[in-house]
């Protein structure tokens, strides 16, 4: 036992030298000696002022005793934006020091991420510092923090449940400072449109009127301490704890979220779009750029949606006039059918959530097997599916991914959301096991934790939908090609959510820059893919609450197999599709210009 503190003590030791000798290097030196070392530097410090991030990655837990960051949570403060503006200008002239001719090849990749990043951060922080909707009805912050409290805490021990107390009893403070940043953004003449206003005071309303065995933190805490083996003294202490701490801090927050709500609902946006807010073209065309890592112009994108739409939709049209249906629909018209066929519908029982839930891990667990074949090598960490929290099922996506631990005691999780059974067709339930956990986003996200190679930065350093996003909706059709999806309907599901993404690139630029309503873009959506309306309502509120990320999908899937079709083009019978993916894959999670790179040089590798 005493070894075992030693070399908790001696690792962390390390760590704190490290980081402060990095601190003192960059005080009195011009020039850091190790880029990698500066953006670790920049990163470490960023993860000690944040407990949630400390929490999250999972293995300095261990430090806790310390660090003390289980028992704390991140409270908005004035000034913080200022402090931020500044911060990242340092850091912006600091990469700029850095001579190319004095960078190996990853670190000449490194500071183009890293420029490429924090610029697009400045930008965002300098001229539209409130355009984000801190309160919406599937990303709020009323919403993460039940979310974070309730899945990702540890309650391991008595101390880890006295932290978690301890972290309730703070909400309130949080969400006093949210508070007054959204006083800030109503000052900017910022407000979110109607809808939100009437789903965000739904969700408080209904966190606030729980009752103790109805509220996700008490039911999820308590199932958490019974698990610890207490005494039944211990166990009812701290059933009375979380009890108070929702009534004096949590309950209050939400009261103070909706005081705000209410107050300004009066002023809600009566457009959709962020073209509608101040300066809200050039926000948009950055985010165009934050999320897709490319310089296209919104036109351009929403015609390369129009041309996708069509392709796709005549290739579904091809399957199913072969299967038999009727030729002079629309393919929305027959997807809708079969959206509502009882034959691709889960019966409506008490035990549907867990059938289901059997039914997608059968599917992973295939997935895992067949793909080993086309990698050079699997992630060590496991996935789990669980359904969607019933808190938050009426708002969430379809599905989500959330990574595992990097000290392995937490597996990745595939979310699949079971709130309505028309969300669940069978014929389409392969495509979003593939898309959200092998060899999806648990493959890549696993992979990139795992490896070894890669510097702190390029690890948590930075990340971008425009890869991740884009290498999931590549799985799906890789899954496809392998074989995974033999069955014709299956591939219809596959060609459905691959349709459903072209048809984002229409729709978030139809709202955010050629100034569609929500129910324009609705009507789009419904009569092109066949969606449910239970899922098109939610998707076409995301993306208006979310301007930009939903193109990154379709935009970084057309890169990678642009990249693809490349390579094989270029080498022929030396193309071998593991090494393709090894270049793909194993520099973290880069900017589309970095993939090309890394790309061209498995190209030359392989030919020399």
């Amino acid at each position: 036992m005493i070894k075992k503190i030693l070399k908790i003590t001696r690792n962390l030791m390390i760590l704190i030298i490290g980081i402060t000798s990095l601190y003192l290097i960059n005080l009195f030196y011009m020039k850091p000696f190790s880029i990698d070392h500066f953006l670790g530097k920049e990163l470490a410090m960023e993860l000690v002022d944040s407990p949630e991030a400390l929490t999250y990655i999972g293995i300095f837990d261990r430090f806790n005793w310390i660090t003390k960051h289980n028992s704390k949570l991140s409270i908005p403060k004035d000034g913080d934006l200022e402090n931020e503006i500044n911060k990242t200008k340092g850091i912006i002239r600091n990469l700029y020091k850095y001579e190319d001719d004095d960078l190996s090849d990853t670190q000449k990749s490194t500071k183009k991420i890293a420029i490429f990043d924090y610029e697009n951060n400045l930008k965002e922080l300098q001229d539209f510092p409130y355009h984000d909707y801190p309160l919406n009805q599937i990303g709020g912050i009323h919403l993460n923090t039940i979310e974070f409290m309730s899945d990702m805490h540890p309650v391991r021990s008595k101390n880890e449940a006295n932290d978690f107390i301890k972290r309730v009893n703070l909400i309130k403070e949080v969400y006093e400072g949210i508070a007054t940043e959204l006083e800030k953004q109503s000052e900017a003449g910022i407000f979110p449109p109607e809808f939100v206003y009437v789903r965000v005071i739904e969700q408080l309303n209904e966190f606030i009127n729980y009752s103790y065995d109805e509220h996700p933190l008490y039911n999820q805490f308590n199932k958490k301490v019974l698990l610890l083996n207490l005494s039944e003294e211990e166990e009812e202490f701290f059933k009375n704890a979380i009890k108070n701490a929702i009534d004096k801090s949590v309950t209050p927050g939400f009261k103070i979220l909706r005081a705000f709500m209410l107050k300004t609902q009066k002023n809600a946006n009566k457009n959709h779009g962020v073209w509608s807010q101040p300066n809200g073209d050039e926000f948009y065309k950055l985010r165009i750029r934050t999320f897709t890592t490319t310089d296209y112009s919104p036109e351009e994108i929403h015609q390369m949606g129009l041309n996708e739409v069509e392709r796709i939709s005549n290739r579904m049209k091809e399957i199913l006039t072969s299967l038999g249906y009727d030729e002079k629909k629309s393919v929305g018209e027959l997807m809708n059918e079969l959206n509502e066929d009882p034959d691709f519908l889960y019966a409506d029982t008490p035990d549907r959530k867990q059938i289901v839930v059997n039914d997608y891990t059968e599917m992973v667990n295939e997935a895992i097997e067949v793909m080993t074949d086309y990698f050079h090598t699997m992630p060590k960490a496991g996935v789990v599916v669980k359904a969607v929290p019933e808190y938050s099922e009426q708002s969430a996506a379809g599905g989500y991914y959330q990574a595992p631990a990097l000290d392995g005691s937490r597996p990745g999780v595939f979310y699949a959301n079971l709130y309505d059974i028309k969300q669940t067709p069978t014929y389409s339930m392969r495509t979003l096991a593939y898309h959200e956990a092998t060899p999806g986003h648990h493959h890549q996200i696993a992979h990139s934790l795992e490896n070894d190679e890669l510097t702190m930065y390029r690890r948590f350093g930075y990340r971008t939908s425009a890869f991740s996003e884009g290498w999931a909706l590549y799985s799906e059709q890789l899954a496809l090609e392998v074989g995974l999806a033999e069955n014709p309907y299956d591939e219809l599901g596959i060609l459905q959510s691959e349709l459903f993404r072209a048809n984002r690139l229409v729709v978030d630029t139809g709202m955010h820059y050629k100034k569609w309503t929500r129910e324009k873009a609705m009507d789009y959506m419904k009569s092109i893919t066949g969606m449910s309306d239970t899922e098109v309502k939610v998707e076409i509120e995301r993306y208006i609450v979310w301007p930009g990320q939903a193109l990154s999908y379709k935009v970084g899937m057309i890169k990678i197999l642009e990249l693809r079709e490349k390579a094989k083009n270029m080498l022929g019978d030396k193309f071998n599709i593991k090494d393709f993916h090894s270049a793909v894959l194993d520099h973290g999670n880069p900017p589309l210009f970095i993939v090309e790179e890394m790309v061209d040089k498995m190209i030359k590798d392989s030919l020399n």
